[in-house]
């Protein structure tokens, strides 16, 4: 297979350099996306109790898993139409039409009375609201991305684009613990009745602040003259997405698999609660810090590097981490196994998402980027934990996710192999004639 050639980038147009203010609204959709992500996962038992009621708690249970599943299938719709938006009429109206629609959904849910209150209008409701999630998230990370690298310097657009990174590490860690804390001072019974809709309430708050920040944004789609149109090269477009696509589900598996180790810890390996809470707050610290770095290192050293060497990194430590998680079944294994995920995992994601980005000409770039991302976190990230689930309970083996984990990795790799260098930095230094 041809690696793609990547072309000289295409020049942006003047705008004002990019705040403080200005990234945390443009990175406050995947922020918002992960907390109300992890939220759900987390109370999921709740969730079904409350709009699913049954005498037996697995159908609950599993009517809702359900029905956050739901939400994965409306983010390709969400791609293509908001997609549009962003690349016909602007990056900030798409981005402020994402942001009302994922702030009604979760509003929506939590004020949802109870299956007991208002009878079948209770899950029609709840469903609904992850319908509109759904498809809001999936125009969400198009627009965001495509505006992030279009208003960064040159030689700091993968440092910008990690901050989505970190924020969604941010989310991570405050649901780790406020997780953490409702089942610590909470009982069974109040987390049923109220305490999962209050673990939805930091998200909630931050959405009339996103709005206002989110107004405030300069537009970044190039007029059209500024615009290298994709017609010009379909089959290396079709490469970028084949290989877009591949890169986007490796990432997504392995970002699930570090949320999933909660749950395998306490359903797998017989721990607390409370030790599996420690999981996602510790995945939460070190993706704050690898994001960030991740970042700088792909402006300074190149995208292709800071993409391949941490998950060749991952591909070699994944198994024998599980190992000793499941033999020792202690907090140390345990944190250890998250650390080295969360690490390789984290140092990766920004040069992969960058890289993708920057090789699509800015007319297609929300609509194309957004559709990678959201077929490739539909069908792999919204399958990862119940694959890994289903095969611990098939194969009765503590390490099913670590071979899963291991299988995806390796097609990452193969992805990244025929990426080439797309910073804009290490192309015109490879431009500049030899003195």
């Amino acid at each position: 297979m041809t690696a793609i050639d990547v072309d000289a980038i295409e020049p942006m147009p003047t705008i004002p350099s990019v705040r403080t203010r200005h990234v945390v609204a443009v990175t406050m959709g995947n922020a918002l996306e992960f907390y109300d992500f992890l939220t759900y996962a987390f109370f999921a038992a709740q969730i079904g109790r409350t709009f699913f009621p049954s005498a037996d708690p697995s159908a609950s249970l599993l009517a809702a898993l359900a029905t956050f599943g739901a939400g994965f299938l409306m983010r390709p719709v969400g791609a293509l139409v908001i997609g549009r938006i962003g690349d016909r009429v602007g990056r900030k109206p798409a981005m402020l039409l994402t942001f009302v629609l994922m702030g009604l959904a979760m509003i929506g849910l939590v004020l949802t009375p109870a299956h007991s209150a208002i009878g079948i209008a209770a899950p029609i409701l709840a469903i609904t609201f992850r319908l509109i999630q759904g498809f809001a998230l999936g125009g969400e990370i198009g627009p965001n991305t495509a505006y992030l690298v279009e208003a960064a310097p040159l030689h700091r657009r993968g440092l910008y684009v990690s901050m989505q990174y970190m924020s969604q590490n941010v989310s991570i860690l405050v649901s780790g613990l406020v997780g953490f804390t409702l089942a610590t001072y909470l009982s069974e019974q109040q987390l049923d009745n109220w305490g999962w809709r209050v673990a939805f309430l930091p998200g909630a708050a931050i959405i009339p602040f996103g709005l206002i920040l989110r107004r405030q944004l300069a537009e970044t789609l190039p007029a059209p003259a500024q615009q290298v149109q994709a017609l010009a090269a379909p089959a290396r477009l079709r490469m970028i997405a084949f290989l877009g696509i591949v890169l986007f589900a490796g990432g997504t598996i392995a970002s699930y698999l570090q949320d999933y180790l909660t749950t395998y810890a306490t359903s797998t390996l017989q721990m607390s609660t409370r030790i599996g809470f420690l999981s996602t707050i510790a995945v939460g610290i070190f993706g704050i810090v690898c994001s960030p770095l991740g970042g700088w290192l792909s402006d300074r050293f190149g995208r292709k590097p800071v993409m391949v060497v941490p998950y060749l990194v991952l591909l070699i430590v994944v198994v024998p981490g599980f190992w000793l998680a499941a033999h020792y079944r202690t907090t140390g294994s345990l944190l250890a196994l998250t650390a080295a995920i969360a690490i390789c995992a984290c140092i990766s994601d920004a040069s992969m998402m960058v890289s993708v980005t920057e090789s699509l000409p800015a007319n297609i770039r929300c609509g194309s980027l957004g559709l990678m991302y959201a077929f490739a976190i539909s069908v792999f990230g919204g399958s990862a934990q119940f694959m890994v689930a289903w095969l611990t309970d098939l194969t009765g083996s503590p390490l099913a996710p670590a071979w899963y984990l291991t299988g995806a990795v390796a097609i990452t790799l193969f992805a990244q192999s025929h990426m080439l260098e797309s910073a804009p930095q290490k192309l015109a230094a490879k431009a500049r004639p030899a003195r």
